[in-house]
């Protein structure tokens, strides 16, 4: 079979994904499940007493994904528009029935039995039963490898947080200078959204892995109108290791386009820190650089080249995980009991978008454990605007004498002066009356100094990481009891 995407080419496919996640979503595993299901079926209706007692085992004994005979399920799935027909069928010739009086190890009278127990494969069951079921286990086996490499960008990023808790650059909005911040500030940020998918990923594992039995209309009256249905399914579940729902979700799509869609969330978080990185490591600014393997990044032509791969990955994984989720939302817009087309665009999203993610993760952990983050360019960006990233430090304090507005005029003037006069901060408000009334030199030296401007962001990282030592939330729960201690904070340095 010839390969035609980033995600199965011998080219790309590890750039833009792992083998262990392309082998949870192969054509060979998504047949396996499908199996697993039937079997699981089978296993749940003779617990509750609709199929005869040993007719599981037979069907179990005999159905593996070994035996296959792909080129005809192939057949079969491309004139039905599914492969289940064709899989029972193959599933059926599997149980020894019309050929067991020829094998001495089967008595004659029981040949019968076994033609009868190859019937109850699929029993009660409708195709896309079977291939939800599949669909939620490979779900099932994708989101714990999504998990493990969640949990280690977040391990990574932990320990980025707090080497860098201190490490002084310049802070940007709009792409421009804005107040001073930490790189580790940089790294709780990009930290905090991790955490937050892993809080969604549990939420996720215990609302939507869902077992999928309601036959062809949801409605199982396949087996009868007592509770039969219900308890199969119910007990299917639990061989399956999925939920039970109280009803059948054959139309009600939004579980699946709830998991594409976190998995599309994943892949906006990693987008913006590729977008930071890849801005941070260009030749002007030469903060960070992503870690170095001889000719990774490399030029065809310019020798000196070192493109920031793993993020250009990333970033372009957040745009294709993107559209999965739009495709999963369309999906949701199903007709009556059985959709006539939308619920195909799952089989498309699910594996591009389990691949793109894990992916994305992969090249996320490999750019961040390796990042060679260079401070003393951070701290020459810092002082690049000679004060000016400072400005709001000067108008706090000028405000304190004159008001917010006021004060905020005066600076603004101190700025454009500054930038038009090739002048440091400092140098244009030493030649403002307003402010020299005021503020001395000795203050506006420590107003302009961006090192002592940090706000709160070393206390953020501190509380992220769960460590404490300015005692912040010892005197916040100390305020919250009435004590009267003062709860500002004027600098997270220490």
């Amino acid at each position: 079979m010839a390969a035609t995407t980033v995600h199965d080419t011998t080219l790309f496919r590890d750039t833009f994904g792992t083998e262990e996640i392309r082998e949870c979503f192969s054509e060979r595993s998504y047949v396996s499940k499908l199996i697993e299901a039937e079997c699981a079926l089978a296993q749940a209706e003779e617990d509750q007493g609709v199929i005869p007692s040993g007719t599981a085992k037979v069907i179990r004994e005999h159905s593996d994904v070994s035996k296959i005979d792909w080129p005809l399920l192939a057949k079969r799935a491309e004139v039905v528009g599914y492969p289940i027909l064709g899989l029972v069928e193959q599933m059926a010739s599997w149980v020894p029935h019309q050929q067991c009086k020829y094998m001495a190890t089967i008595r004659l009278e029981d040949c019968g039995q076994l033609t009868r127990q190859a019937g109850y494969i699929h029993w009660g069951a409708t195709t896309q039963d079977i291939m939800d079921l599949a669909s939620q286990l490979q779900i099932k086996d994708g989101i714990a490898t999504v998990e493990r490499h969640i949990d280690e960008t977040i391990k990574t990023l932990e320990s980025m947080s707090s080497k860098y808790r201190d490490t002084p650059m310049a802070g940007r909005t709009h792409l421009q200078h804005a107040l001073p911040i930490t790189f580790g500030y940089k790294c709780g940020v990009w930290l905090s959204g991790l955490r937050r998918h892993a809080e969604r990923l549990q939420q996720i594992k215990e609302r939507c892995l869902l077992v999928q039995f309601g036959g062809a209309a949801g409605t199982l009256a396949s087996l009868g109108s007592s509770d039969n249905g219900i308890r199969v399914r119910k007990r299917l579940a639990a061989i399956l290791g999925l939920k039970d729902p109280v009803i059948t979700w054959h139309v009600a799509r939004d579980t699946v386009a709830e998991v594409v869609n976190f998995l599309a969330l994943v892949g906006g978080s990693l987008g913006k820190i590729a977008l930071d990185l890849m801005i941070m490591s260009s030749n002007e600014l030469n903060e960070v650089a992503e870690p170095f393997v001889p000719h990774r990044g490399a030029s065809s032509t310019m020798p000196q080249k070192r493109n920031p791969i793993s993020s250009e990955i990333m970033l372009a994984q957040s745009k294709i995980l993107r559209a999965q989720a739009g495709l999963v939302l369309d999906g949701m817009v199903s007709d009556f009991e059985r959709a006539s087309g939308p619920w195909h665009l799952e089989w498309a999203a699910l594996p591009v978008a389990f691949i793109s993610a894990v992916g994305s993760l992969h090249q996320a952990n490999f750019a961040l454990s390796g990042l060679q983050v260079n401070s003393g360019a951070m701290k020459t960006n810092l002082e690049s605007t000679r004060g000016l990233i400072v400005a709001e430090a000067v108008m706090m304090k000028l405000a304190e004498f004159v008001g917010r507005q006021e004060a905020h005029e005066i600076i603004y003037g101190a700025c454009v002066s500054a930038v038009e006069g090739d002048l440091s901060l400092i140098e244009s408000l030493q030649k403002i009356e307003q402010v020299t009334q005021h503020l001395s030199t000795e203050q506006l030296t420590s107003l302009v100094d961006p090192t002592q401007y940090l706000g709160c962001c070393q206390l953020m990282v501190d509380e992220l990481l769960g460590s404490d030592p300015a005692g912040l939330k010892t005197k916040a729960a100390t305020n919250r009891s009435g004590s009267g201690v003062a709860n500002g904070v004027t600098n997270g340095h220490h």
